[in-house]
């Protein structure tokens, strides 16, 4: 199943996720409190290459958090591309743009419709129905942001995928 697909996911809906090439902006070792200056800055620098047609984005942003985001954790902000960079790509910014992937493999997802604060309940929801099911999170957990982030927040459309272990 496409992990961007055009309709928005049930409470907790199955999929198979492949490893989608993206070209990220990775920070090590963060915390809740530094993700708006992450996203900030992060989201410009790659838009600004984005218009210098270095790359181009084939889905919607994204943002990968590998660890646990109640405390100290690893995150990857970025795009989906055709193909990831081979070679790291510095902005004008002093960040630079690497390679990665979608982690492959089973997952659950759920979509958000609404204000980004309304994401926590989100994850709440879908972990608690994964957890009814037996399932495990893998410890990733990936937000496509399908909507654009201009969109007035009764508009945004969040989808939330927890990779399983």
């Amino acid at each position: 199943m496409n992990a961007f697909p055009d309709t928005p996911f049930g409470p907790a809906d199955r999929l198979d996720l492949e490893g989608v090439p993206l070209a990220v902006i990775r920070h090590d070792g963060i915390r809740l409190a530094d993700l708006q200056d992450a996203f900030d800055a992060g989201y410009s620098a790659i838009a600004l290459t984005f218009a210098g047609d270095v790359l181009t984005p084939s889905g919607p942003a994204l943002a990968i958090y590998h660890g646990d985001p109640m405390d100290v954790f690893d995150l990857e902000l970025g795009f989906p591309v055709e193909a990831a960079p081979e070679n790291p790509i510095p902005t004008a910014s002093g960040s630079v743009i690497v390679g990665s992937a979608l982690p492959s493999g089973p997952a659950v997802a759920t979509t958000v419709f609404g204000s980004y604060d309304e994401l926590g309940a989100g994850w709440a929801g879908l972990v608690e129905h994964a957890g009814a099911v037996g399932l495990r999170p893998g410890g990733i957990w990936i937000e496509v942001y399908v909507s654009d982030p201009s969109t007035t927040p009764a508009e945004l459309r969040t989808d939330l995928i927890m990779p399983l272990t």
